[in-house]
């Protein structure tokens, strides 16, 4: 068994890899709003080299981020009963990750292949003969998408890091 209490170095390796999952892993996610921008801001190529390039990374993170429940569950073991997977902190924080992760999988990463796709569509017809290309009202609905549940990932990862800071129901 892993009991060590959080004073020992055991505890403390696993408390640092844990904030650092959460600090690389949903940190690099946090601005994706941003690169949405960037995005937008240059039309054909350009554009959509920056959301390929920030989907890649988002790739990478993804481990991160799925190694922060596993983390946590050392930290719980490791803690010498200091803290209990019945603390209310704890089980908020498995249902507001799950959230998180749910939300990432069904809107986020799928509208983010998506709006690759539809980039990549306009980019081989051309400019359009008049008027906005097709793929223009799509992406601007998966844009909208984007923009609100990036918002609510946001939100939610300032809750998570609240729980872990203030530590309620411990």
């Amino acid at each position: 068994m892993l009991a060590a209490g959080t004073e020992s170095d055991v505890y403390k390796v696993l408390l640092l890899l844990h904030i650092l999952a959460v600090v690389v892993g949903i940190g690099s996610q946090f601005v994706n709003g941003l690169y949405g921008l960037q995005a937008k801001k240059r039309p054909g190529p350009g554009g959509r080299a920056v959301a390929e390039a920030n989907y890649a990374v988002g790739s990478v993170a993804e481990y991160l981020i799925y190694s922060i429940p596993v983390s946590g569950i050392l930290l719980v073991v490791a803690s010498d009963d200091a803290w209990s997977f019945s603390d209310t902190w704890i089980t908020l924080s498995f249902v507001l990750y799950a959230a998180a992760l749910g939300i990432a999988h069904a809107v986020l990463r799928k509208n983010q292949r998506r709006m690759i796709a539809l980039l990549a569509e306009m980019e081989a017809q051309g400019p359009p003969a008049g008027g906005p290309p097709p793929q223009a009202a799509e992406l601007g609905r998966l844009g909208g998408q984007q923009a609100k549940f990036g918002a609510v990932m946001q939100l939610l990862t300032v809750a998570l890091i609240t729980l872990m800071i203030w530590k309620p129901g411990s």
